[in-house]
């Protein structure tokens, strides 16, 4: 078994499963993509609340809203006026390549739709990623900030590794698997979250046993 692998399997253990993304509709996982940049999930919540009530959260509608108008729903998203024109350039892809239809999205080689989604403005690895994984269903590992540092303090890569780094040696280890890649990445939030914060809180962590002598590695610089 894989280091990985085994580090799931304590995970999985100690939280079991987390039923992550929370979203009622693949196109809210798509917004929800983009809202949840730099922010809490909480904060998304209540921006999609806005755009559910004002009854635009549908492909066609949001597109057609004038950018300030969504700006104001989104608002408690924050960095609102910076996203808005990023939800506004992937709803153009949506909407214009795809008449707004995402299984009509979703259908082609995901490779070719990852690339697409990386050249709208606004959009990068991880946030194109969590809408092929949680949207599409395609197996693509989510790489953020709490996965690189959970990795990186056990000696499992390298501190100054890239996104590509990360996700090239993860799935190195794992099958390729859209529902394990979901529970994985959902479960390296929530050790993240509880654990692995900036200062590393390592007594109890299910992944305390797994650590390098020594304890957890850190960053030189």
């Amino acid at each position: 078994m894989s280091v990985l692998l085994e580090a799931y399997e304590k995970l999985f253990a100690k939280y079991g499963p987390q039923q992550w993304w929370p979203a009622q509709t693949k196109f809210e996982v798509l917004v929800g993509a983009v809202l949840v940049q730099n922010t809490a999930w909480r904060n998304v919540e209540k921006a999609l609340e806005n755009v559910r009530e004002a009854g635009v959260l549908d492909p066609h509608r949001l597109h057609q809203l004038p950018v300030e108008e969504l700006a104001e729903l989104i608002r408690p998203a924050g960095y609102y006026r910076v996203k808005a024109q990023r939800l506004r350039n992937l709803l153009k892809l949506v909407v214009e390549q795809c008449d707004g239809d995402l299984e009509a999205m979703f259908n082609g080689p995901p490779d070719i739709l990852r690339e697409e989604l990386l050249a709208v403005r606004g959009v990068g690895p991880e946030t194109a990623d969590a809408i092929l994984l949680y949207a599409g269903e395609k197996p693509a590992f989510v790489v953020d900030t709490y996965a690189q540092r959970v990795l990186a303090r056990h000696g499992w890569i390298d501190f100054d590794a890239d996104y590509h780094m990360i996700q090239e040696h993860i799935v190195g280890e794992l099958p390729s698997d859209v529902r394990l890649y979901n529970e994985y990445h959902a479960l390296l939030v929530r050790v993240g979250k509880d654990h692995c914060k900036t200062a590393p809180k390592c007594e109890g962590c299910p992944l305390q046993e797994m650590l390098p002598d020594g304890g957890p590695r850190m960053p030189e610089w």
